[in-house]
């Protein structure tokens, strides 16, 4: 299975059987999700502390962090899903809406090559 296969519908339905089986929708409001969700985000910033621009880049293809990035990010998406799911929030549109918002407020002739400052 990989990105190429597996639908985001299929990752927010694993992601609900997850939290069923577990029994753990009491848990599962958004403020706690949103908190869980945060601290994952913490703790995949913590592999890139300290790091300069170029070491970032390479720190992931480094086999003694590789794995450990993944299983942090695989965290960060899990509570994203598990919070679309709370929500009822459609990614893919929230996604693709939010896209077109910035293709609009950046447009490229204006922001090829740069970052925004507004």
């Amino acid at each position: 299975m990989s990105d190429s296969t597996v639908t985001v519908m299929q990752l927010r339905e694993a992601m609900h059987r997850f939290v069923a089986e577990r029994q753990w929708e009491r848990y599962h409001a958004p403020k706690n999700l949103v908190m869980g969700l945060a601290i994952e985000t913490a703790e995949l910033m913590e592999h890139f502390l300290w790091l300069d621009v170029e070491e970032s880049r390479l720190r992931g293809a480094e086999p003694a962090h590789r794995q450990a990035i993944a299983d942090e990010l695989a965290d960060v998406t899990c509570y994203v899903l598990a919070l679309a799911n709370s929500l009822q929030i459609d990614l893919s549109d929230a996604v693709l809406a939010k896209l077109a918002k910035n293709a609009a407020k950046y447009p490229v002739e204006r922001y090829r090559g740069r970052f925004a400052t507004d």
